[in-house]
């Protein structure tokens, strides 16, 4: 478990925070030494919990206030099928470059050890397309920043963007202003 659920704190409130935290394993040394990685399996597993959190983000959004979900590779994928299945709407995915079969738009972005670049096809949306773009975890914010301005350059609205786990430490939520960020659990 990441923490104590008597501290978890969120934007949807303590009690989703507790949810989610109770369901967030920590694994030490992963990927590489001195990582600490918030595993979100056993959320996505608990059928009874991964329909409490879609419905709450539902929820904190507004059902009618999107038209699309877009989910960042990979496990955003999940979060945002979920919702968009819930809401009776599409879901478009942003995939890592040399994934898409018809043209794309490109958005590259500086990793601590390199650089990452994401796409989206470019008939993605019409002018005006209401974008509620997910996420699992909110660490510096480069891959959400990407993905935001990919969205946009795809002729996309923004309408929202959430996350199951913000990681505030690394300040990703201040490298997204002024754009709202909405994070289930913030650690």
């Amino acid at each position: 478990m990441t923490e104590s659920p008597s501290e978890a704190r969120g934007d949807s409130g303590p009690l989703t925070a507790q949810l989610v935290a109770s369901r967030v394993l920590d694994v030490p040394d992963f990927p590489k030494p001195g990582i600490l990685f918030k595993d979100l399996m056993p959320l996505f597993a608990d059928g009874a919990v991964f329909r409490e959190v879609i419905d709450g983000i539902v929820e904190h959004h507004g059902r009618d206030s999107f038209d699309t979900v877009v989910g960042i590779e990979a496990r955003g994928f999940v979060v945002a099928a979920a919702i968009a299945y819930a809401t009776g709407v599409g879901v478009v995915p942003v995939r890592k470059a040399g994934k898409l079969p018809r043209p794309a738009y490109t958005a590259s972005y500086a990793l601590e050890y390199g650089e990452a670049t994401l796409e989206v096809h470019q008939d993605a949306f019409t002018a005006g397309h209401r974008v509620l773009v997910v996420d699992d975890v909110l660490a510096t914010g480069g891959t959400a920043q990407a993905t935001l301005e990919l969205v946009e350059r795809a002729g996309g609205t923004v309408a929202g963007f959430t996350v199951l786990l913000e990681l505030s430490f690394l300040k990703g939520r201040e490298r997204l202003a002024p754009r709202p960020v909405h994070a289930l659990l913030t650690v």
